[in-house]
Parts: C-alpha cells; sequence; structure tokens
C-alpha cells in the first residue's frame, strides 16, 4: 500500500491477493475508511461460523495487517 496523508492506493499485487483470497475486486479504495469498508464488505459477504469461514477471515485479516504494514 503506497499511502501520501490520509490518501492510500493498493499496489497490483495487493490487489491481485486480495482479488484471489476474496474473489471481490477492491475498487475504488483510496483512504483506510475505504479499505476498513471493503474488508467488512468481504466479512459480510462470507459470513458463518464454520472452520472454512474462519479461514478466510483469518486469511483477510493477514493481509489487511500486512498492507497496513507496509504504509
Amino acid at each position: 500500500m503506497i499511502r501520501l496523508g490520509s490518501q492510500i492506493r493498493l499496489t497490483r499485487r495487493e490487489v491481485e491477493r486480495f482479488r484471489k483470497i476474496t474473489d471481490i475486486e477492491p475498487v475504488d479504495i483510496r483512504t483506510l475508511d475505504d479499505l476498513d469498508a471493503y474488508i467488512a464488505r468481504c466479512k459480510a459477504h462470507y459470513w458463518g461460523g464454520s472452520k472454512d469461514t474462519q479461514f478466510l477471515h483469518w486469511l483477510i485479516d493477514r493481509e489487511y495487517a500486512q498492507c497496513r504494514l507496509a504504509a
């Protein structure tokens, strides 16, 4: 993630990883609030208590954390 003040831009690699994990394209993400909303939308789309869902949410959280560390 590239950050300049309050503006962000996901790198091509981050976009590809989020798309691969969630099958939902991360578009129009320009702020951290936009990224948070995208993460919430993905988790809401894949909801439930199964081990698979928990693992998917963990993958999403891990990718999100890696983006935040990079900025």
